[in-house]
């Protein structure tokens, strides 16, 4: 306890980290009041009513940071941005310059891939904002807009979704921590005194076996969230002896890190944005005749039929797990950069052969988390299947996102206090 006491009171007196800190919280403040300004012509009962019996909807107003639940001009939040991403990086796999650009050429082509994926979100939403408006509308939820108001209301949720997504970079660049995923774990945390205050209206003493069994649930998957990002798989490493004239140099053993989940917390969110587009296109389709009603009525029973809606969300979280490792983790750069510098894996050959046995590993150690991300993703509709409450099926995601997102800030938070001991 006094560890973290001296931590904290390092964490104020340090003035590089502090303003971080700050900076992070006036951002987050000035999101807050922006999903609070609403887009006109809402009429609130129904739209409460929409989201509490949607689940798209109340994953939707997961990404938008809360902005969804008031229609505020913040109410496509960083969705579009993350679906920019998630087209980019799938890219990548097809296109060998975007690859390179990705992966070798440094932070300038970092800079120039972040830049198309900044691009590439303006005509997604546009797409989102006017799907969105149109379910809405059809919901009773908005005022029949003449075009002339459906072109303004589109351009101004659209421009908050960008701003949002500058708010975003912003965090990530002068902030500390990701700054989409804070966004995201802001607009949770800012729901939890609503959904307190409706447990304690809707508390029943007859439900309370059940509630003991979410709280224990809650409980694991906390547990479990934990000690999965902080697994590791050490790969043992020798510097090789150098003689540069009196002076002896290398010799030493050190250890590579490897965590049983390079990915954290995307998967799941790459799965969800997936995910949504099936219910967002079937109610889309749903006042059609013919072939498109057909689609429309199919869409929407995948979505309804939680078992075969929880199998592809944990294939999806899956293959993206392994996705993911493999675009932001190369062993071959990490075999030839260890041989640059006179390091090997002992027992093993430097070159392609350390790249082999590193694949190696990383392919078992990433099925382990892979297989645990999927079943923490399913838990909550397995559990909503067996009670017939929806809420969980919402609440155990974000408990999954806020979870690792307060321990990836730790880290970044003491990996600062680090250098200011250095």
């Amino acid at each position: 306890m006094e560890t973290v006491f001296n931590k904290i009171k390092m964490i104020f007196t340090d003035k590089t980290l502090r303003n971080r800190i700050l900076f992070v919280l006036g951002a987050l403040v000035l999101f807050r009041f922006l999903s609070s300004i609403p887009v006109p012509g809402i009429d609130s009962v129904k739209l409460q009513m929409f989201i509490n019996n949607n689940q798209f909807i109340g994953v939707l107003n997961m990404f938008s940071g809360g902005g969804l639940s008031t229609l505020s001009i913040m109410m496509l939040g960083v969705g579009p941005y993350i679906t920019s991403s998630i087209i980019m990086q799938l890219l990548t796999i097809m296109s060998p310059r975007l690859k390179a650009m990705y992966q070798e050429d440094g932070e300038v082509g970092r800079k120039k891939f972040t830049q198309l994926s900044r691009m590439l979100t303006v005509p997604l939403a546009i797409i989102q904002g006017f799907g969105l408006i149109f379910l809405l509308k059809k919901q009773g939820i908005l005022a029949d807009f003449s075009t002339l108001n459906i072109i303004t209301n589109l351009s101004v949720i659209v421009a908050g979704s960008m701003l949002i997504m500058w708010i975003g970079e912003l965090i990530s660049e002068f902030g500390i921590g990701n700054g989409v995923s804070l966004i995201i774990f802001a607009g949770i945390v800012s729901r939890i005194p609503k959904e307190i205050y409706q447990f304690t209206q809707q508390f029943s003493i007859a439900d309370l076996p059940v509630y003991l069994l979410f709280l224990a649930v809650g409980a694991l998957i906390i547990a479990g969230v934990v000690v999965m990002t902080e697994a590791e798989r050490p790969i043992p490493v020798t510097y090789a002896k150098q003689v540069r004239g009196d002076h002896v140099a290398g010799g030493t053993q050190t250890y590579l890190p490897l965590r049983v989940n390079q990915a954290g917390v995307i998967p799941i969110i790459f799965a969800l944005s997936i995910l949504m587009f099936p219910q967002l296109i079937g109610n889309a389709l749903s006042g059609m005749t013919g072939i498109l009603k057909s689609i429309s009525n199919g869409l929407l029973w995948f979505v309804a039929n939680t078992w075969l809606y929880a199998f592809f969300y944990f294939v999806f979280v899956f293959l993206f797990t392994y996705f993911y490792t493999a675009v932001t983790f190369d062993p071959k750069q990490l075999a030839e950069n260890l041989q640059k510098n006179g390091a090997f894996v002992p027992g093993i050959r430097p070159g392609p052969a350390t790249r082999d046995y590193v694949e190696k590993v990383l392919t078992r150690i990433t099925m382990i988390g892979a297989i645990f991300l999927g079943l923490i993703a399913v838990i909550p509709l397995i559990m909503k299947a067996l009670t017939n409450i929806t809420a969980f099926a919402i609440g155990g995601t974000a408990l999954l996102i806020v979870v690792s997102v307060v321990l990836d800030l730790i880290k970044k938070v003491e990996a600062q206090l680090s250098m200011r001991e250095y």
